[in-house]
């Protein structure tokens, strides 16, 4: 196995005196957070059948920002006032959920959900390619990182297995382009997050997801006209996972983790949370469990611990 993985860099800041950090902590949030949002491709594909892709991201996003507000103001914190952090917070919504929530829920309406588990387990390879083309924060790729990179990505192909990619030229390919899209965007979030180090994780989360909120809203009212749509009692409860569990909880854990384990750490969750979104499908929707799976996990372990 690896000397050196993709968390060498968090090691680095925390032997350094940089950060006071337990790095096994750290990674079994990384897990958690990769449970929590591999179960909203299940999510999403249960609801996109009656709740269309803006009303989702509107209703998602506005309960998580009211509830995060609300947690803020209970322990106390207080948000920025000045227009430059605001002016940040957007910009981080829009990369983080508006954008990202939106073409993945479109992408379910035309392809498989697994398939855009595959697609979306790609944020690594655009952070590293940004990393190598920017050297972002003086931040060096060596070999046993691009290995590791490679070896997940072979553990998610691995575990969706040769049937499911054989018919990727057969869906619709700007639904494919759309959730690469997404990726790209969770490459680009955890790197412009690193400018809200000094606040408290809350804090940068409620900000954020209030400036999606306000994106949304007027959005969804325009192009879905949601007073009139008649969603399914499975759909309302999906959409309302998705809100309190993989929005509101988990971009507290994110904000975090963005602090802590840095851009291409942070990211490297995708290939866990590809590898959670088969296993709860095999639990949840009864698909079949292959020995394909086993191989993937294998895979995307090796990748991940060093």
């Amino acid at each position: 196995m690896m000397k050196s993985s993709i968390f060498e860099t968090a090691r680095t800041k925390s032997g350094s005196g940089t950060r006071n950090m337990n790095l096994a902590l750290e990674i079994a949030l990384l897990t958690l957070l990769a449970l929590i949002w591999g179960g909203s491709f299940t999510l999403i594909k249960v609801a996109i059948d009656t709740i269309p892709p803006a009303t989702m991201v509107a209703a998602r996003v506005t309960v998580a920002a009211i509830l995060l507000l609300l947690l803020a103001k209970m322990r106390g914190y207080a948000l920025p006032r000045d227009r430059a952090t605001w002016a940040a917070f957007f910009v981080q919504g829009l990369l983080q959920s508006v954008l990202p929530f939106t073409l993945i829920s479109w992408g379910e309406e035309h392809i498989a959900s697994g398939l855009a588990g595959v697609l979306n387990a790609t944020p690594p390879m655009f952070v590293l390619l940004i990393t190598l083309a920017t050297r972002y924060e003086g931040q060096r790729i060596g070999a046993q990182k691009v290995l590791g990179i490679g070896l997940g990505l072979a553990g998610v192909l691995v575990i969706m297995g040769a049937q499911t990619l054989g018919g990727v030229g057969r869906v619709a390919p700007l639904a494919q382009v759309a959730v690469l899209g997404a990726s790209l965007c969770y490459a680009l979030a955890p790197m412009w997050g690193r400018r809200f180090a000094h606040l408290p994780a809350i804090v940068t989360a409620a900000g954020a997801m209030s400036c999606a909120a306000l994106l949304m809203l007027p959005a969804a009212l325009l192009v879905d006209r949601p007073w009139a749509l008649t969603p399914t009692p499975e759909a309302v409860g999906a959409v309302a996972v998705l809100a309190v569990l993989c929005t509101a909880i988990a971009m507290i854990v994110y904000f975090r983790l963005v602090r802590t384990l840095g851009a291409l750490a942070t990211t490297s969750g995708s290939y866990l949370r590809a590898g959670f979104s088969v296993v709860l499908g095999v639990l949840i929707l009864g698909e079949s469990f292959t020995w394909s799976t086993i191989a993937g996990m294998v895979l995307i372990s090796s990748a991940l611990w060093p």
